[in-house]
């Protein structure tokens, strides 16, 4: 079961093309400015079992993708990496955002099974806190300029940290 804030099932505004957007509810960096501060308590939401998640997208033959924002995904990597792979295995590609630094996530993901799972089974990466100083509603996919948004695929094929336009 995860826990979430919401679903949006059809978004056109969470990364390309038509995505099935599940948003995880918990989250520690309680940016200033936060787009989704209900997402915060890690004891609002509700819970979903993966095995919905799945169906659901399923009846959407549209989709292009799942992403996986919040609140911050990688504070349930365990079950958030699983709906990821799950999802992968159907032919959907993964963006997910997290308030962590690509950098940190990499780091993380040599102790903890679930951060490895989760950043291995991502295509796209949009890291970095929200910053209210660098707010920019022109930019594609985030809000703030500090924010990245990073091929992992080949990243982690070539050892070196790729940016997105």
């Amino acid at each position: 079961m995860i826990r979430t804030a919401g679903i949006v099932e059809e978004s056109f505004v969470d990364g390309p093309g038509i995505r099935f957007v599940v948003f995880a509810q918990g989250c520690s960096h309680n940016c200033t400015g936060c787009h989704n501060p209900h997402t915060h308590d890690f004891n609002g939401g509700s819970f979903i079992s993966i095995d919905e998640i799945i169906s659901r997208m399923r009846k959407n033959p549209l989709l292009d993708g799942i992403t996986l924002s919040g609140g911050e995904p990688f504070e349930q990597a365990d079950k958030m990496g699983l709906l990821a792979a799950r999802t992968k295995d159907m032919g959907y590609d993964v963006m997910a955002y997290s308030g962590y630094r690509y950098e940190e996530i990499l780091e993380k993901s040599e102790r903890d099974k679930g951060w490895k799972s989760l950043i291995l089974n991502t295509d796209i990466l949009v890291d970095g806190k929200f910053e209210l100083e660098n707010k920019d509603l022109m930019l594609k996919f985030r809000g703030s300029k500090n924010q990245r948004i990073i091929d992992v695929k080949e990243s982690m094929k070539i050892g070196k940290t790729i940016i997105l336009d």
